[in-house]
């Protein structure tokens, strides 16, 4: 029995003596092993036999898993609400599907347990869209990489958001890798429907990329390779959403669900319990805890992490495209090998790197990690040294183990659609994904209601005015007519005063020193808002009418202030 085998090589190769039962078209493992490592080799050898998803429910010697952070808000807000829609998470993917869905006549409900939208991956990468180059054919990951990449041009110029095809350099070292991967990419080209490619030699690498240093045998550039911000991507999705008629309810998280019969009918939350007729999962490395509460559960995410690296701006011009290099080993680790990106904001970025982990939401950094990097990015171009880094951070991947997207239709659950283990690239194929999500829903809820067009809805947005890359005369007019334009807050960014208070005034009114980062880049300079911070925080509680003591770096306990040192409300102007 296959059964048999599966344990008999988990067995061998782990050391684990591991209970494995088929549940519906799934296998679930279950037992105890010595390391995370071990448990991990477990579910990827359960993997190999072709189930629909492996559940991996080992635990780890010793070891207590930690539980998801949750909010401190406890109340009844949402109590009772009806909704058509609701989307769990509000990452990239969920806040793409919201838009999608506010072109029709429903009411729609995003929740997200953080206090702002993008907080996990969706901040949390290097903003690549990807071509579909490292995603095998015939894979989701394939199909919606392409699609989606395709789409950019499009949702930049309706979103008014910031995009361009920079390009993807790939160098090989030896003749034997370059002739491999012209081969591998031509393939990979016509399966995947990637469009044009490139074959460089050294004389056109120099000429491309005249900061490359090292000896290379050749390069694959592809072209349709893009950059974007990926935060604002995602802000951008969510307040065209919004405005279309879409609500948002952030501090807001899904702690189990009430059935009856095979549907969902309520989401209890700590905000109270909404009734939705249709639930979207999007919720990215909690995707399987979702899934779970709805016994649902037919797959299980493995978290993944990744560290990148942030360089001074003043770097910027050492890269023109996305430059890489083959790296063998990169493919057994389910990662495409990092790169140096000349990101959409004209800093460099390097990384990211790949370690699998146990905790979902630990986004620490490591010495070891950043060496990783360095070592491997700096070895490529001249001009690059571990001075020029201003800051660096880590991202976690909802890695399945079948290392593919879940985009489908619950198959036990008639009410609930699944948006999960969206990992690289899943800034790509974010806008694919939605367009198939939202065909799945409607097509649900026409089969008890009917579902119009949203006459009013409209795909365009305005984003907030970046007064640094405006004209000398534009500058001058638009300080004329309201002169906080003219007040420099971020020094290093030069970002005004009033494009941090129209990002307070934005749909979804960002309370947070990080979430007006986000939004504007104060405080993504060099001195990584040691001058600024202090300015902001005043900003943001003159506009919002707020104490300064309540003003947080990014949710939750971070406040910036514990308490007034003159006055009686600790309101003191700066």
């Amino acid at each position: 029995m296959k059964i048999d085998r599966i344990k008999k090589r988990i067995l061998n190769q782990c050391g684990v003596n591991v209970t494995c039962k088929e549940f519906r078209k799934s296998i679930v493992l279950e037992g105890e092993a010595e390391t995370w490592d071990k448990a991990l080799k477990a579910g990827k050898i359960a993997a190999k036999y072709k189930y629909k998803g492996v559940v991996n429910k080992i635990k780890v010697k010793g070891v207590n898993p930690k539980g998801i952070r949750l909010p401190d808000i406890v109340n009844a807000e949402l109590e009772g609400k009806e909704v058509d829609v609701l989307i769990i998470g509000a990452g990239i993917i969920g806040c793409s599907i919201a838009r999608e869905l506010s072109k029709w006549d429903l009411s729609v409900l995003v929740i997200d347990k953080e206090e702002d939208v993008a907080m996990h991956a969706s901040s949390r990468n290097d903003g690549m869209v990807h071509p579909p180059l490292a995603t095998l054919p015939g894979t989701k990951k394939a199909k919606y990489c392409s699609l989606g990449n395709k789409l950019y041009d499009k949702i930049s110029k309706e979103l008014d958001i910031d995009f361009k095809r920079v390009g993807q350099l790939t160098l090989c070292k030896t003749k034997p890798q370059y002739t491999a991967l012209k081969l591998f990419s031509k393939y990979v080209a016509h399966k995947n429907n990637m469009g044009k490619i490139e074959f460089w030699n050294k004389e056109k690498i120099k000429e491309r990329e005249p900061n490359v240093k090292m000896d290379v045998a050749g390069g694959v550039f592809i072209p349709s390779a893009g950059i974007v911000c990926p935060y604002n991507v995602t802000i951008a999705f969510m307040e065209n959403a919004i405005e279309n008629g879409v609500e948002l309810s952030l501090n807001t998280a899904a702690l189990d669900m009430t059935k009856k019969a095979d549907s969902i009918i309520e989401v209890n939350t700590n905000k109270g319990s909404i009734k939705p007729k249709v639930i979207v999962n999007a919720a990215g490395v909690f995707s399987d805890k979702i899934a779970a509460m709805a016994d649902d559960e037919f797959f299980s995410i493995h978290p993944r992490k990744g560290t990148d690296a942030i360089l001074d701006s003043k770097k910027g011009n050492i890269v023109n495209s996305v430059v890489g290099i083959v790296d063998l080993k990169s493919s057994k680790k389910q990662s495409k090998g990092g790169g140096i990106i000349k990101t959409i904001d004209g800093n460099i970025l390097i990384g990211p790197n790949a370690v699998e982990i146990m905790d979902l939401e630990d986004y620490s950094t490591d010495s070891a990690s950043m060496e990783e990097i360095c070592k491997k990015q700096f070895s490529i171009v001249k001009g690059l040294g571990k001075e020029d880094i201003i800051t660096y951070f880590s991202g976690i991947r909802a890695a399945t183990y079948e290392e593919d997207f879940i985009v489908e239709a619950s198959e036990t659950v008639r009410n609930l659609v699944h948006a999960a283990g969206i990992q690289s690239p899943g800034v790509a194929s974010a806008p694919a994904i939605a367009l198939d999500i939202e065909k799945m829903v409607v097509e649900k809820l026409k089969s008890i209601q009917r579902v119009k067009e949203n006459s009013k809805y409209n795909p365009y947005r305005k984003g907030i005015v970046n007064v640094k890359k405006l004209g000398d005369m534009e500058r001058d007019k638009l300080i004329k007519s309201n002169p906080d334009y003219g007040v420099i807050i971020c020094r290093c960014e030069e970002i005004s005063k009033g494009e941090i208070i129209d990002a307070l005034n934005s749909p979804i009114k960002p309370r947070s020193v990080d979430a007006i980062k986000r939004r504007v880049r104060a405080g993504m300079g060099r001195c990584q808002g040691g001058f600024c911070m202090p300015l902001v925080t005043e900003i943001i509680a003159e506009q919002s009418h707020m104490n300064m003591c309540e003003i947080t770096k990014k949710g939750d306990h971070s406040f910036i202030l514990s308490n007034s040192t003159k006055g009686d409300e600790g309101n003191d102007s700066l």
